[in-house]
C-alpha cells in the first residue's frame, strides 16, 4: 500500500517561503538535486496544491530544452512531466502535462489512490498539507531544513492545532548544509 510523503523545504526558523514568496533561498545544489531526483523519480504520483502546480508548471515542462541546464535539472524536468499528477483547485479550469484537477481532497479517494499499485503519492504546497494533515492522511513527512534564517514568512505549519506523534527514519546532511528529517506516523514507519 502506497503512503501520502510529505516534501518540503524550510528555513531553520520554520519558513516554506519569504513574505513576498520568494524561494531564493533554497539552497539546491548538483546533490541535493540528485537526491530529489532519485526520491521522486519511484513516487507514483505529485499531490500538489494549485499555486504550487502553477509554480512547476511555469518552469518544467521545458526546462531541459537549455542546452546549458545541469544534468539534474534537466532529468527532473523529465520526470515532472512524465509523472501523474493531480492538483487540488476550486478555480483551475485546465491543466496539463499528466494532470488531473481534483476539486476538494477526498479522504475515500486519497485512500483509494494509495491502494493501487504504483509507488507511494508525493505531497507538495503548504495549504495541501495542512488540510491533509487536518484529515490525518499524511503517512511521512521530508523535511529539507536549509541553513538560513528569513525571519518572515509563511511558516510551515502555522499554529496547527493538531497533535502526531511521529518517528525518525532517517537524517542525513547534504554538503550544502540542507539537513533531510524524515519522519513517518508510527504505523507507516
Amino acid at each position: 500500500m502506497g503512503k501520502v510523503v510529505l516534501f518540503m523545504s524550510v528555513s531553520v526558523d520554520g519558513f516554506f517561503e519569504g513574505p513576498d514568496r520568494e524561494l531564493d533561498w533554497h539552497r539546491v545544489d548538483d546533490e541535493l538535486h540528485g537526491h530529489f531526483n532519485e526520491t521522486l523519480a519511484d513516487m507514483g504520483a505529485f499531490l500538489d496544491g494549485r499555486r504550487t502546480y502553477e509554480l512547476m508548471a511555469d518552469f518544467w515542462p521545458s526546462a531541459d530544452a537549455d542546452p546549458s541546464a545541469p544534468a539534474p535539472v534537466a532529468e527532473f524536468a523529465r520526470i515532472w512531466r512524465e509523472m501523474p499528477k493531480v492538483v487540488f483547485s476550486r478555480t483551475l479550469s485546465s491543466a496539463g502535462w499528466n494532470t488531473t484537477i481534483a476539486r476538494s481532497v477526498s479522504v475515500d479517494e486519497i485512500r483509494a489512490m494509495c491502494a493501487e499499485p504504483g509507488g507511494d503519492l508525493a505531497l507538495g504546497g503548504a495549504d495541501l498539507a495542512a488540510s491533509f494533515l487536518a484529515l490525518d492522511l499524511v503517512d511521512e513527512l521530508r523535511l529539507y531544513v536549509h541553513p538560513v534564517l528569513i525571519g518572515r514568512g509563511r511558516r510551515l505549519f502555522p499554529g496547527a492545532d493538531l497533535r502526531r506523534d511521529l518517528e525518525l527514519v532517517e537524517t542525513r546532511t547534504f554538503g550544502n548544509g540542507v539537513v533531510l528529517l524524515h519522519y513517518a506516523r508510527p504505523s507507516a514507519a
